[in-house]
């Protein structure tokens, strides 16, 4: 399998994270990794095509919210919230609660 880009700590933006985190399906997987911890690609939405979820976890991975990495025939998914709060402290924790109260 090939190598992933992931964005650096420090070109993290904070335009490409809002509006990664401002799809639906996209939020509720970012919800369900800071719950859950590390979930393959499988794990979420089975209503929704894969290529449909590969979209959104391509746009996670590129705006820096989540890492992915290849295990056998899995792909596993974690939030990057070390370096989301590092670089817009309190952003991820205030977007999550948001959404609860949706």
């Amino acid at each position: 399998m090939r190598e992933l880009h992931h964005p650096t700590r420090d070109s993290i933006s904070l335009p490409q994270v809002l509006h990664a985190l401002s799809d639906p399906i996209r939020l509720c997987i970012a919800a369900q990794l800071d719950c859950r911890g590390d979930l393959p690609c499988g794990t979420f939405c089975e209503t929704a095509a894969k290529s449909t979820m590969s979209h959104h976890f391509k746009v996670l991975r590129l705006a820096g919210v989540i890492t992915q990495r290849n295990e056998g025939t899995s792909c596993f998914n974690t939030l990057r919230r070390d370096d989301l709060e590092a670089r817009f402290p309190g952003l991820l924790d205030a977007i999550l609660r948001a959404a609860e109260e949706l």
